[in-house]
């Protein structure tokens, strides 16, 4: 049985706008995704897995790991590279500041807005400001994305 992945044309450097909005899904900081992240990261720092040591530090509950936060704007949880699959050579910057703090039960809301379109010979580069808002409307994390995307082959 074979998987059949939704066709869509695929959008080249020429098709973006700036301002061209991706909203990702939000995501649930669980204890579940603080494991995982502890896992996968290896970073045992008690102030994101000992609530009582967060307590003692003056947090209301365990904080989330910067990178933790940065991930929720991964542009592969939208609908982004299923409009660049024949024209995305790759991600090629990531950057981004932690503006306030993360805690588990946050609920995350990322975006990512098309902010800058930089033209070279046969490709361009996608920059993108990527933005996480908590449950309470807080900006707690500002960033940019950069994707080198294929320019339309001209057949003249």
């Amino acid at each position: 049985m074979s998987i059949i992945h939704k066709s869509t044309v695929s959008k080249y450097f020429e098709d973006f706008s700036i301002g061209d909005k991706y909203v990702i899904p939000s995501r649930t900081q669980t204890s579940a995704i603080f494991s995982m992240f502890q896992a996968a990261s290896g970073d045992n720092d008690p102030i994101h897995y000992d609530k009582e040591f967060c307590k003692q530090r003056g947090h209301p509950e365990m904080l989330a790991h910067g990178l933790q936060v940065l991930i929720q704007t991964a542009a592969g949880a939208g609908t982004f590279p299923s409009e660049v699959r024949d024209s995305l050579l790759g991600l090629i910057e990531v950057s981004g500041k932690m503006l306030k703090p993360v805690y588990r039960e946050d609920t995350l809301y990322p975006e990512l807005v098309v902010s800058r379109l930089i033209s070279q010979n046969t490709t361009g580069v996608i920059e993108m400001k990527a933005l996480i808002n908590n449950q309470n409307h807080v900006l707690v994390f500002e960033g940019y994305h950069k994707y080198l995307i294929k320019k339309k082959v001209n057949d003249n």
